[in-house]
């Protein structure tokens, strides 16, 4: 079948680079799939630039291929009466509108049945192109959408140029007030006006010469090897990511090039610096070592080879900005850190101020200091007068930079500067690095607080946080989480898990005082759902510890991860089918007293293995691991046990002292894991 080439360039004005980023991963799946609906080869390339969506295809076929649909009738024993059609037969034949002599006959569970097979021509590409074009571009989910001119359609920005090209012909057709035309348009310092193209490699062609890279990929790449080029003169530039595929996504010509700026600026903490150079300009820092250089990279998006003003213009841009930064900077110096000012600012209808909230958050840090004393005064070699005053000192500034004029132009560097600014006005360093890591976790790839003392007020915060929202019904439903209230758990269990403080996820009656209500039924399940994310393992293994009845995090860890390790074994399947059995048989006996009198005893096996499984329960264990593995260790004697014992026996008793053995060993085993919710 002959096949030819296919363009498809959707022209905008600029896209937005973080929508466009987030909708990337499903653009190109999203037009596979219509493909796939169409039955038509699904391999293609997708390109994007800030102004432009394009779908290259090497070759596609010039129509669809050919479908056929079956229609099964009546059996014949039904459909045929001494020979004669019945009503079942000719409605059938009225059904697929064909003559009754035209139909066929097929097999159908065993049955031989009436059977038409309808064969349907496949539709020429240029006639079902642009209906596949238009439902791809609906498709396409960038959050919000605006219109534009007269016309009713919606997109992320205005669509003004298409190009829908079939090898040498250009398919005409009109999508969002649009017409398609064999137009495209170069950079913009190339040519502000459409350039005409005769098919697909000419395209191709024209804009690489007209100072388009079409490819991210390939853009990414060039401002990757100015980097390089950069750093060979010295430093090391702070490649974030998201800024990176950001920047590719809003160039199309990318060119880095190196800025400085004056080093006075480096007396401001470098995270303002940072920030004024990532989030308002999309700079990307340099650092000798450690230190951050009074130096940047910006890339450009100009076709050029004179940069000289492009450069002076940023530095000049960049220099506005820092003295801004060093003019809030000097007046919250002055000001100092001040919790006062928190008893205006409301922290959510029905929950007070910010000042109440942090009243809150410190009768909870007084209940966990109270928990936690012990390990608290060893790791900081401090007493629990001393401790209970940092702690005061640490949460009722912690949310005091909210106040400052810094973290009022950058909302994101909150915590960050109260460290700072309670560091200049002489506060203890522990009380700074609290206000400082109290947000930690922010996200997956997050560090944790440093110590027991920032940990514990980083739970503080993020306890009343959950509870005080809990309270109100402010409770996170189906995908939208608008207050971060999973985030906080994940924080609690993470913090909790890696500092080794025992935290009872069912327990939340001792934080009662300070809250409305406080269903810690709800609160438990909450967190189990959070546990079942966070573990990356077998999640029924998470369901039987859960099933275990432990709510201890730091426990749950432990027993989750010595599980994972033995199921996680290439024998274990093997293993695993005894104690299923083991848990099979002692369903009937859930939530009963269990005893075993060896005076019943009446088999060797029974004996032997009861003397085998008292040897392991006696024993003392370095950690749930070895204890497992003993358990474990006695799938032979339990296999004999079951080979020459029969459980099942007439005399009520003995039936239960037999049962009895093996709900002990299956009790056993649930001080650690539900060995029944394991599936492997």
């Amino acid at each position: 079948m002959e096949r030819r080439p296919l363009l498809i360039e959707i022209g905008v004005e600029e896209l937005p680079a973080l929508p466009l980023l987030r909708e990337l991963p499903h653009i190109p799946t999203k037009w596979k799939k219509i493909l796939r609906e169409n039955r038509l080869p699904e391999e293609c390339d997708f390109f994007y630039t800030p102004r432009r969506l394009v779908l290259w295809h090497e070759a596609l076929p010039l129509r669809q291929p050919a479908s056929y649909r079956e229609y099964f009738g009546p059996p014949l024993s039904i459909a045929f009466r001494d020979g004669e059609p019945t009503r079942a037969a000719l409605g059938f034949a009225k059904k697929v509108g064909r003559p009754l002599e035209e139909l066929s006959r097929a097999v159908k569970k065993g049955e031989e049945v009436l059977y038409y097979r309808e064969e349907r021509e496949g539709a020429p590409l240029e006639e079902i192109l642009p209906s596949m074009v238009e439902e791809w571009l609906h498709s396409l989910d960038f959050g919000k959408k605006m219109r534009w001119g007269a016309g009713r359609e919606e997109f992320i920005r205005p669509i003004r140029w298409i190009i829908l090209n079939f090898g040498e012909e250009f398919i005409e057709s009109e999508l969002f007030g649009v017409t398609s035309a064999n137009r495209t348009y170069l950079h913009r310092s190339v040519s502000m006006e459409p350039v005409e193209v005769a098919n697909g490699r000419d395209y191709f062609r024209k804009l690489q010469e007209g100072g388009v890279i079409l490819s991210q990929e390939e853009r990414a790449e060039r401002i990757e090897a100015g980097f390089q080029r950069i750093e060979e003169e010295g430093g090391r530039i702070e490649r974030d990511r998201e800024l990176f595929q950001e920047v590719v996504a809003i160039t199309e010509y990318p060119t880095p090039l190196k800025g400085s700026f004056d080093p006075r600026f480096l007396q401001l903490p470098k995270e303002v610096l940072i920030t004024s150079m990532k989030e308002h300009q999309r700079y990307f820092p340099i650092f000798r070592g450690e230190e951050l250089e009074n130096s940047f990279v910006l890339v450009s998006n100009a076709y050029t080879e004179e940069f000289n003003q492009i450069v002076t213009g940023n530095e000049r841009v960049l220099k506005a900005r820092f003295n801004d930064a060093m003019f809030f900077w000097q007046n919250d110096l002055k000001r100092g850190l001040d919790f006062e000012g928190l008893k205006e600012i409301v922290f959510m209808e029905g929950l007070g101020s910010l000042f109440d909230k942090e009243l809150r958050e410190l009768k909870v840090a007084e209940i966990l200091l109270e928990e936690y004393r012990e390990q608290m005064e060893r790791e900081l070699s401090k007493g629990g007068g001393e401790l209970r005053a940092l702690l005061e000192r640490a949460i009722m500034l912690s949310k005091a930079d909210l106040l400052t004029e810094m973290v009022y132009e950058f909302p994101e560097l909150q915590g960050i500067m109260g460290y700072y600014y309670a560091l200049a006005q002489g506060e203890d360093g522990l009380v700074a690095l609290a206000i400082k890591e109290q947000y930690l976790p922010k996200g997956e790839e997050s560090s944790l607080p440093s110590n027991l003392f920032t940990s514990l007020v980083a739970l503080a915060v993020k306890i009343d946080t959950l509870l005080s929202l809990f309270s109100i019904g402010k409770v996170p439903t189906g995908s939208k989480d608008p207050f971060g209230l999973r985030r906080a758990a994940i924080g609690i269990i993470k913090i909790a898990i890696e500092k080794g403080l025992s935290f009872d996820i069912s327990a939340w009656d001792r934080f009662r005082g300070e809250y409305r209500e406080v269903n810690s039924e709800r609160i438990e399940q909450f967190f189990i759902e959070r546990l079942y994310q966070l573990f990356e393992t077998n999640p029924s293994i998470v369901a039987a510890v859960i099933a275990s009845g432990e709510r201890d995090l730091v426990e749950i860890a432990r027993k989750v991860e010595a599980l994972s390790e033995i199921v996680g074994s290439p024998e274990f399947k093997e293993i695993f089918t005894t104690f299923k059995r083991v848990a099979n048989i002692v369903k009937d006996l859930e939530g009963e007293e269990i005893q075993v009198d060896p005076a019943l005893f009446q088999e060797r096996e029974e004996r032997e293995l009861w003397e085998a499984f008292q040897r392991v329960r006696s024993q003392e264990y370095g950690s749930y691991r070895e204890r497992l593995e003993a358990l474990f260790a006695l799938k032979p004697s339990i296999d004999s046990f079951f080979d020459n014992v029969l459980v099942n026996v007439d005399d009520s008793g003995l039936r239960r002292n037999r049962k009895g053995i093996i709900a002990s060993i299956y009790n056993e085993f649930k001080k650690i894991a539900d060995i029944k919710e394991i599936s492997v």
